[in-house]
Order: C-alpha cells, then structure tokens, then sequence
C-alpha cells in the first residue's frame, strides 16, 4: 500500500482549494501588479504601534497570556470586546456572549460545526465569498443561491427559497459584501431579520469591512434587530489592525455560543493570548479609531482610481460602486471568459479574480472581482492600463 491508494473522506469530494489562493502562486513574478487579493495595503498594517503595544502587554501580563488560556478568551479582550461590539454595532451583550475566533474564517467553520449535518441547505447570496462556501461544502451543506440587488439580496427570492428548501442557516455578507461590494439597505437588514424570526433559521452576518466606509452613512447591523437570539454576528481584526494575528470574534445567543466553544476546544483549544491582548490594548488605548481614520482617507483615493481608470475599458459593460470596503465587481461583455482571460492578463503583468469562482452554481463568466487596496494609486493606473490591453 502506498499513498496513492489513500481513501479521502467524502467531504473533499469535488473540492479543489481556494481559487484565490491558487492565483496567487501565479504572481511571484517580480513587477506583477495585483488586483487579485483582498489583503490590506501594507501602509495599512500598524507595525510601530504593535511592537509597542506586544511590549506593553506581555510586560504587564505575560506569565498568563504565555500560559494556557480558556477557550472561552483572554478576560481584558472579552471585556472590552463587550462595550466594542455593544457601541460598534449595537449587538444586545445582556443577551448574547462573544467568542474569540482564530480569524473570522474559524467563526464560519465552528458555526458550521455546530449546526450543519451532510445535506442540509445554507441560503447565500449570488455571487458571495467562495472561501466560506468552500467550507460550507467541506461539511457538505447543500448552497441555494439568491440572487442580489444593487442593495442587497432580492426578499422575494429569499423568502421563496426559505420556503422552498427549510434552510437550517442564511449566509450574508451585508456590508461592502465580498465579492461586489455592495451594501444592504436598512429596511432589507430588518427584514432578514424578521425571516429568521418567522421561520426560524439562524443568520450567520459576515461583516470583517463594516468599518471601511468611504462614502454614505453607516447602517445598523442585522444582528442590532434580532429578537430571537437568531442572528450570529461574525467579525475580524484583519482589515483594520493585522491579518497576521488572526483574531475575530463571534457574537451569539449563549447556547449557540457553547456549542461553538466546544467545536473550538478541539481545533485549536484558544486563539493566541498574546493576539488577544494586543487587540485588547490597541482598542482601550484609544488607538483603533484613528487608524481606521487614516487607513480610510487612503482607500477612499485608491477606489476612486480604479473606478477612474476602468471607465477608460471598452470590455466592461458595468461595474459596482461601492461606499466602501476593498472590492469592485465588474462584467465583461457578453462572449468574454475572465477565466481564459487571466493568462494572458498575467503575461501583461496584472491579475484579478475571475467572477465564476463566487457563484455557488457556477457560470457568468465574463463578471471579474477586482481588489484596489494592495495597489498605489500610480500601480493601479498602470494595473488597468495593461488590463485594457489584455482584454
């Protein structure tokens, strides 16, 4: 016997890996201008501040952050993550607990764990983040897609498809939504909501961009309007202090919340105390705030562009305009394949994300994501400029 006879489990069935992180290994080449990720700029990462801060904490406390911690997190983290996601976002925390997550990719996974058996269906928007829908079908979660609006997911579709398939979860990312960029409306979010109630699913909100607003006003959360303890509010670090130190959160009704502790005891038993205090102290010390401040000011430049720019590209037909967050969307003209288009974009020395990978059924191959925030302002002229003319 040897490795080739291996039996994989039947969950991998199909599955191929992160078509993001295969494009990746395709931009080694020196020069390569990348419009591809979703990574924060590396102006964005505060690594000053952070050296300052790890010095600080572990000075203050480091024999209990470099011990074994509880799953359930590191005390100072979970209390100011209490009033953060109480003034953030307006999440009820007499009613619901938080847990700290390894990046708000494990929050998915332990939700998953604790809710999703072979064949049972999740709701997500049409296009939506194929990262977690490759973890939905790693606990192989059957995915309806809904189609979205220019504000959100259709109701009518996702009232329909409620009643149609008994979802056992509904999966959406309402703010600056990955892969378009879009944002829910408010009356759209009470009503997500109000479905959860009225048929008894339980929301999952993604929402790692809320703070990356540009233009436009910020709206509550769903989560803010949920009276039955439904609605799981999902959140990260990443996009706004580092994603290197892989901390998110998950806020839920304290059974729901147990059951995602008892899948993480036996993932990864705790996320790092030493990132957890570093998150603690950078939001108490009054330094958060302004650096989103900063960071904002920056992206709000580089989005406005590429959107510039890609009004000069004949091959589009249309593109989203999002208040915020790290995406645009785009979609060729009719005949037009990204997929077989992004080798010869490579050879000119720029790459994006073919459309096709966030749709769960597939299709709409001429839609393309693209990302402005790793990319200058001159890197993103010239990005486009070569996109036109591999297109």
């Amino acid at each position: 016997m040897n490795a080739q006879s291996i039996q994989y489990a039947d969950r991998f069935n199909g599955l191929s890996g992160s078509a993001i992180r295969e494009i990746f290994k395709l931009l080694a080449r020196p020069g390569m201008i990348s419009f591809a990720g979703g990574n924060p700029s590396m102006s964005a990462l505060p690594d000053e501040e952070v050296s300052e801060v790890a010095q600080k904490v572990l000075k203050e406390d480091g024999k209990r952050i470099l011990q074994y911690g509880a799953t359930e997190g590191y005390p100072p983290f979970l209390e100011v993550m209490r009033d953060y996601l109480q003034r953030h976002f307006g999440v009820d925390m007499t009613k619901n607990g938080v847990l700290p997550t390894t990046g708000s990719t494990q929050g998915m996974n332990l939700l998953c764990s604790a809710l999703i058996n072979p064949g049972d269906r999740i709701i997500v928007e049409d296009p939506t983040f194929l990262g977690n829908m490759q973890c939905m079908r790693l606990y192989q979660a059957e995915l309806v897609p809904v189609r979205s609006d220019e504000d959100g997911m259709n109701m009518e579709d996702l009232e329909e498809q409620i009643q149609r398939t008994h979802p056992k979860m509904i999966y959406t990312i309402p703010t600056f939504q990955n892969p378009t960029g879009r944002t829910m409306s408010l009356e759209k979010r009470k009503k997500v909501a109000a479905l959860a109630e009225q048929y008894g699913v339980v929301v999952a909100e993604d929402d790692p961009y809320h703070d990356l607003r540009y233009f436009g006003r910020e709206l509550p959360t769903i989560k803010s309007f949920d009276q039955a303890g439904l609605v799981v509010f999902l959140g990260s670090f990443s996009k706004v202090i580092s994603p290197g130190l892989r901390v998110g959160f998950l806020a839920a009704d304290e059974g729901l919340l147990r059951k995602c502790v008892i899948a993480k005891q036996s993932s990864d038993l705790h996320t790092a105390l030493l990132n957890q205090a570093i998150c603690a102290e950078y939001i108490s010390s009054g330094r958060l705030e302004p650096h989103i401040a900063a960071i904002c000011q920056s992206y709000k430049s580089q989005l406005e562009t590429m959107l510039r720019g890609i009004e000069d590209i004949d091959a589009f037909t249309w593109v989203t305009r999002p208040e915020g967050g790290l995406f645009i969307f785009a979609a060729l003209q009719e005949g037009m394949d990204a997929l077989k288009l992004l080798p010869r974009a490579v050879d000119a020395g720029v790459a994006y994300v073919p459309g096709t990978h966030f749709y769960a059924g597939g299709g709409h191959e001429n839609t393309l994501r693209l990302n402005f925030s790793m990319a200058t302002e001159d890197k993103i002229k010239e990005g486009l400029r070569l996109l036109k003319t591999a297109l």
